[in-house]
């Protein structure tokens, strides 16, 4: 969800002043945030909150994550950074997410905020981010810098260097019901059963299906009582807004601290048991189950094949581990090495999307078939989604467990599963119906 302004393009790189300077500890990050257009990235209570946009920059085609890896290094060497706490997420940062698909109608974006609220380890601090040029807009590496030339977002006043963000008091509760949108049940398991028939006739291992729910969020609904809802009931996952996009990841698409680099695979998916007894039994269930391990298996080597020309050293587990949940278990495997090439996460991000988690294998021939199954494109559902600092560090999941909400209040949320020879059309729409619940019950 873009925020209204006049723009205009001109040739150059937005030059930004960036000072970092600690605070005391600030406990919740989502009370600071903008009721209508919240912009963070939290897990287990630390991360970073933005408030403003200082610099916009947009992509699209088929280049879109090399185009902003390019744009965001010439950002960063035209920044000026004080950073008096020096920790990740401090310093110049932008918050970004990806369209899924490279034929994506929907805007890829990076997003520097004019004020950064953080907190990690322990330590909490606040980053003011002001352009020091006067540029408005910019051209850079083909993305297309937007600003917003109403200044920081509704809700918050402008903020003088002595002033800090103050919380913001949350709007009425509402309760919004999702409905099936794109393809019904019946359309959904009509959808599987092709693809399985496909798998079995042609070179394909796997694909991912996914499906809608759409519903209509009042103008003055305040979407932070839904992140509220993601990251309490979901302290493990990786609790994002960015430019609209809401939701809950479990899937790490790579993080790069400090030289090192770390994935965390999931594929394959059990629903919780009701008691301790038959959530054993799942756990048990989906580790030796072949359908799920082989999906697992195809997901993992994907990672592996896209990070291993940037490090020599990659590890992962011999066999996967289950990972619980709130609501589902998932095979899970963590990957870790030393970058060997200087890249960046956008740089990996780049390479590693997108993964058979969340496409399929071989991954030409998946995507192939996902716009002739799907009818409807899927945004940035699936994509990247996260933040880049200025010294090319950063944490990106894949956005999953997720819904887009636009200018008019529609909100659209996305669930998927992944398909095999032996898939069954009812079992993957359980699935997806088990993946929707984190947004169903957070806005619903």
């Amino acid at each position: 969800m873009t925020a209204p302004s006049t723009t205009r393009r001109v040739t150059g790189v937005t030059a930004l002043s960036v000072e970092t300077t600690p605070l005391d500890d600030v406990r919740h990050l989502v009370p600071f945030l903008d009721s209508r257009r919240p912009l963070v990235w939290i897990r287990k209570g630390e991360g970073i909150a933005g408030i403003g946009e200082a610099l916009r920059l947009e992509f699209r085609g088929p280049d879109r994550i090399r185009q902003a890896s390019a744009a965001w290094r010439s950002t960063v060497q035209a920044a000026t950074v004080s950073d008096g706490v020096r920790t990740p997420g401090t310093g110049l940062v932008a918050f970004g997410t990806f369209a899924f698909d490279d034929e994506s109608s929907a805007t890829s974006v990076l997003i520097v905020p004019e004020v950064v609220l953080g907190r990690r380890g322990g330590r909490s601090w606040i980053t003011r981010i002001r352009r020091r040029d006067g540029i408005d807009d910019a051209a850079v590496d083909g993305g297309r810098a937007v600003s917003d030339a109403a200044g920081p977002q509704a809700g918050h006043p402008l903020l003088p260097s002595d002033d800090l963000p103050r919380p913001i008091a949350f709007g009425d509760e509402y309760r919004l019901s999702l409905l099936p949108a794109g393809l019904d049940e019946d359309g959904y398991r009509t959808a599987v059963a092709t693809a399985v028939s496909k798998i079995r006739e042609h070179d394909l291992s796997k694909v991912v299906l996914a499906r809608e729910l759409s519903a209509h969020l009042p103008l003055e609904s305040d979407v932070r009582r839904a992140l509220v809802e993601l990251a309490l009931g979901y302290p493990d996952c990786w609790t994002f807004a960015v430019d609209g996009l809401v939701g809950s990841s479990p899937e790490t698409l790579v993080r790069v601290h400090h030289g090192t680099v770390t994935a965390r695979v999931l594929a394959g998916t059990r629903s919780r048991g009701r008691d301790a007894a038959s959530d054993h039994e799942s756990a048990a269930a989906l580790a030796a189950s072949v359908k799920d391990q082989d999906e697992h298996r195809f997901a993992v080597a994907s990672v592996l094949d896209a990070l291993r020309p940037h490090s020599a050293d990659l590890a992962a587990s011999d066999l996967p581990f289950t990972l619980k949940l709130p609501n589902l278990w998932h095979l899970a495997t963590d990957i870790a090495g030393t970058l060997s090439d200087g890249a960046s996460s956008l740089d990996l991000a780049d390479a590693l999307h997108p993964t058979a988690a969340v496409a399929g294998t071989p991954t030409r021939e998946a995507v192939a078939l996902i716009r002739e199954l799907e009818p409807f494109d899927r945004g940035r559902y699936a994509g990247p989604v996260g933040w880049v600092g200025g010294d090319g560090d950063g944490e990106w999941a894949i956005a999953l467990r997720c819904a887009q909400l636009d200018e008019t209040g529609d909100l659209t949320a996305y669930a998927g599963a992944g398909i095999v020879a032996d898939s069954d059309p009812a079992a993957e729409y359980a699935e997806t119906t088990m993946k929707f619940r984190p947004i169903v019950e957070a806005f619903g």
